[in-house]
């Protein structure tokens, strides 16, 4: 579905028609006086100053008008409440706390590269829960795992009425179940939080933005070589982008105990650095580093409605820019074995999800789960508070020893899988 051209935007071809009038003069110049060698240079000087700034300019231009384009020519995903109604989008600048879902799709969007077996349906083999507070000082991503047994609410059908609800399921069933909409319902009812944003991002998706950064920087306890998602790397430091970034992401039976619980703390190695990446000044200093991020987001995310603008999307970056990464939480939803899946353990998932529901900032003590390990953690000056800014998030909450993560700040390394 595609949106008629935004208001008060030119086009390409009206710009170049404005260029000049019809019938308005030509300007003259008369004869120059000679310069001395010290003018010419100081001249160049400004004039390359010139280019840059307006190439800048240019570029910021264009990236915004492309960026809207690309956001507003795809078709967005309604999420709805309990009852089915339909939730407004919240549009312009972010006030207070907010809430945001994004499904990882293993259906790799058709992209015969990734040598995927047919689906019938597209699975969330990750989805992520991203909890920004209302003094936008803290931030808790919760990885909820795939096999966590829940249940999944009745959804709406796309193609009228709804689907039945089930009592208990694989998480990963519900993007194929009902959609985008059916993960926001099912998460919103584990949680008790409701999701105000929510997107879809296929593999491409990951390769784009890792490409986006100039390679992601990560850390390998041993050699890691998985022949399932093809990735071979090298104890130490690797920088990896494309499809290595990807395989590193989707890699499980090259870490830790090879299972699902071990990805995500895999993973988290990688989102942490991520984060790092894109916080540093080479990525915020770099215009086409930042262009090259929204754009690759743009084109690979299925957004929801309430994201489908891009001043939305510009305002939550803004509530995100200055947080320090010791503040910035990663942690797996808490959970147990149980049969060819997990479940919660109640009572420390109540906690989390409590502390989150009310606002509060959480701080781990247990480690950092099965696939990797702390080396170092990165001290960073906390930014300046605005002004007339005060604290509005309660007191932080402990998470017991049983609950694994890291925050931004860490500095982790891969354990390669071990029998």
């Amino acid at each position: 579905m595609h949106s008629d051209p935004t208001p008060g935007i030119q086009t390409r071809a009206q710009a170049r028609a404005g260029e000049r009038s019809p019938g308005a003069p030509i300007a003259r110049h008369g004869r120059l006086k000679p310069r001395t060698l010290r003018s010419s240079l100081g001249a160049l000087a400004l004039r390359s100053v010139a280019v840059v700034a307006a190439s800048a300019a240019v570029l910021a231009g264009f990236a915004v008008f492309d960026v809207f384009a690309t956001v507003n020519a795809k078709e967005g995903v309604q999420l709805v409440d309990a009852a089915g109604k339909a939730l407004p989008p919240r549009v312009g600048a972010v006030d207070g706390a907010f809430n945001v879902l994004l499904a990882g799709s293993d259906s790799g969007g058709g992209n015969p590269a990734y040598d995927l077996l047919e689906r019938e349906g597209e699975r969330n083999d990750v989805t992520m829960l991203l909890h920004v507070s209302a003094d936008h000082r803290n931030s808790t991503v919760v990885t909820l795992p795939r096999d966590l047994y829940v249940p999944i609410p009745s959804c709406p059908n796309p193609d009228g009425g709804s689907f039945k609800a089930m009592s208990s399921q694989k998480l990963n069933t519900s993007l194929s179940y009902g959609g985008l909409a059916c993960t926001v319902l099912t998460v919103t009812k584990l949680t008790g939080l409701q999701i105000d944003y929510a997107g879809v991002i296929e593999f491409d998706g990951v390769i784009e933005m890792s490409n986006a950064v100039g390679g992601v920087p990560v850390c390998v306890a041993g050699d890691i070589v998985d022949p399932h998602t093809g990735l071979e790397v090298k104890a130490g430091d690797n920088e990896l982008q494309g499809q290595q970034a990807l395989a590193f992401l989707r890699t499980r039976y090259g870490v830790g105990d090879g299972s699902d619980l071990s990805r995500i703390s895999n993973q988290q190695v990688f989102l942490s650095s991520l984060v790092r990446t894109i916080k540093s000044a080479d990525t915020l200093a770099n215009p086409v580093k930042v262009y090259a991020l929204a754009k690759a987001a743009a084109d690979n995310i299925q957004l929801s409605e309430s994201l489908k603008n891009v001043t939305t999307i510009a305002s939550l970056s803004m509530a995100l820019k200055d947080v320090d990464p010791a503040k910035i939480v990663f942690v797996q939803y808490p959970n147990r074995y149980e049969g060819d899946g997990v479940a919660p353990t109640v009572e420390e998932a109540e906690l989390l999800m409590s502390a989150l529901r009310e606002d509060r900032p959480v701080t781990l003590t247990g480690d950092t789960g099965l696939g990797s390990e702390t080396v170092e953690t990165v001290q960073e000056a906390p930014a300046p508070a605005e002004p007339g800014a005060g604290e509005t998030a309660g007191p932080a909450v402990e998470l017991p020893e049983n609950v694994h993560g890291q925050t931004a700040a860490q500095v982790t390394c891969s354990r390669p899988f071990a029998d």
